[in-house]
């Protein structure tokens, strides 16, 4: 238990740039204090010891804000960041890797009995306020956005967005997100299926960004094949105003 313990603390380093000590981290994480009771009650569970595993589980919850039931699955350096109001639920099954933020549910959508909630694979990654329910299966390395209610599998390495959520999937979404990631915001959550205009403004001005990219680059490749270079002039491209989109959307 000791050395699990250790392996998650460090697995907060890795996912929480805001961790500056060991001793932070076990006396002030709550993520962490409540995969400890996890550990408590689930060893409980596994032993028949059901109505102590659910002792120890609802004291946890008292204590953390955390509720995950002691017969839930859940693999090696499990991490839920701020944590207030994540459920997860019996027969849930977490592999190794896993990140869940603030007020996520793995839930059922069934009364009967048997597997009635997620599956989530290695390295996924659950947004804040996300619902995941029923006996799905997220791929390992999968992301779902903030608020996002899944329903149905998202296969690995996918990006899940939206109520109900849909696959982002398409090169040029992922470009689309990589590039307002470089202009200082987030497209996160937002999809081209969506009718807001706002949204569509955004994502019009992100795609002639990526195209505008894609031109500057094959100029610049043509110029040092014919001996010449731009790197000055072209140094001011990077310096993009993130306030800029905002501006011209409102």
């Amino acid at each position: 238990m000791f050395r699990r313990l250790r392996e998650d603390i460090r697995s907060v380093f890795e996912r929480d740039p805001a961790a500056r000590s060991s001793w932070e981290v076990l006396t002030c994480y709550p993520g962490i204090h409540a995969v400890i009771f996890y550990r408590m009650a689930h060893a409980c569970w596994q032993s028949r010891l059901f109505w102590l595993g659910r002792f120890i589980s609802h004291w946890g919850r008292f204590l953390t804000g955390i509720e995950i039931h002691p017969g839930a699955t859940i693999g090696r350096r499990f991490f839920i960041d701020h944590g207030m109001g994540v459920v997860i639920g019996e027969t849930a099954v977490i592999g190794d890797d896993v990140t869940l933020y603030h007020g996520v549910t793995l839930g059922g959508t069934s009364w009967n009995k048997g597997k009635r909630h997620p599956t989530l694979a290695d390295g996924v990654v659950v947004g804040a306020g996300a619902q995941v329910l029923g006996p799905i299966t997220i791929g390992a390395g999968a992301k779902v956005g903030s608020n996002a209610v899944v329903i149905k599998d998202v296969p690995a390495g996918a990006t899940a967005v939206g109520n109900p959520a849909r696959i982002i999937d398409s090169e040029q979404a992922h470009k689309r997100e990589e590039k307002a990631g470089r202009l200082g915001f987030s497209a996160y959550a937002l999809a081209s299926s969506q009718d807001d205009p706002l949204a569509k403004a955004i994502h019009g001005l992100l795609d002639h960004a990526v195209e505008t990219d894609r031109r500057i680059e094959l100029l610049r490749a043509r110029l040092e094949e014919a001996g010449g270079s731009i790197e000055d002039e072209l140094a001011v491209v990077g310096r993009f105003d993130p306030q800029y989109l905002s501006k011209i959307v409102d």
